[in-house]
């Protein structure tokens, strides 16, 4: 039975974005069911985390169920999990879109299908959000970082965040994105900083704290859904 706990699913977890993003939903108030392929369990007692590939059409739902199961609902879901390859278009192999498009893409229908689902199970008008997150390069194109599988995965959550948005407007679930510039994250070798700070106007890349607090942000914006929250140091505007 639920405790009236607010409930988040966080995917991508382990590090960065993600790692982040729980803390803020704990100082929030919030449960949260954090996954990745390898997270490690956790001292608080509010925090499970749930190993598995999101890219497994089967991890999504076991997301959901153990949510349900240990805490009783699911109130927001944030689709942290990516995966990222800059080549140039034609290098791209048939693996590299499988995996881009199975955690992008394929990880994002599995958990959000049954994570949807329980909201609707919740009470009252505010039932549910959903906060996705993309990147900027869907808008801002950059012949130094070519990235059409970035923008053909994220691109698609750009689009599919509006119209979740609409479909669940009137049920109470909100719908997302928050779309970065490059954040320094362990993704990103000490020593490409400068070089990647060089490619946003602000001339800095964002931090970690950026992100999360766009996330924190919009799960606290009851009038705000279907938006998608540039957060990149200006790339989206121009250069």
């Amino acid at each position: 039975m639920s405790s009236g706990q607010k409930v988040a699913i966080i995917t991508g977890a382990s590090q960065g974005i993600g790692a982040g993003a729980v803390q803020a939903y704990r100082k929030l108030g919030y449960a949260v069911v954090a996954n990745s392929r390898h997270i490690t369990s956790s001292a608080d007692p509010c925090v499970l985390t749930v190993p598995g590939d999101i890219a497994d059409p089967e991890t999504g739902a076991r997301l959901v169920d153990r949510a349900v199961e240990h805490f009783g609902q699911v109130d927001t879901l944030v689709n942290n999990a990516g995966v990222f390859v800059a080549k140039p278009f034609t290098d791209y192999t048939d693996a590299d879109f499988d995996m881009v498009t199975g955690v992008n893409l394929r990880g994002f229908f599995s958990v959000t299908r049954p994570a949807v689902a329980a909201m609707l199970r919740n009470n009252g008008t505010r039932r549910g959000h959903v906060v996705n997150i993309s990147t900027s390069l869907v808008d801002h194109a950059n012949t130094a970082v070519p990235s059409a599988l970035a923008s053909l995965t994220k691109g698609g959550l750009n689009a599919v965040t509006r119209s979740l948005a609409i479909e669940y407007a009137a049920c109470g679930v909100r719908v997302n994105t928050v779309s970065p510039g490059i954040i320094r994250t362990p993704m990103h070798a000490e020593e490409t900083h400068d070089t990647l700070a060089a490619l946003h106007p602000v001339g800095r890349m964002g931090d970690i704290g950026d992100i999360v607090e766009a996330i924190a942000y919009l799960e606290t914006a009851e009038f705000v859904t279907g938006e998608i929250l540039h957060v990149d140091g200006g790339q989206s505007a121009g250069h």
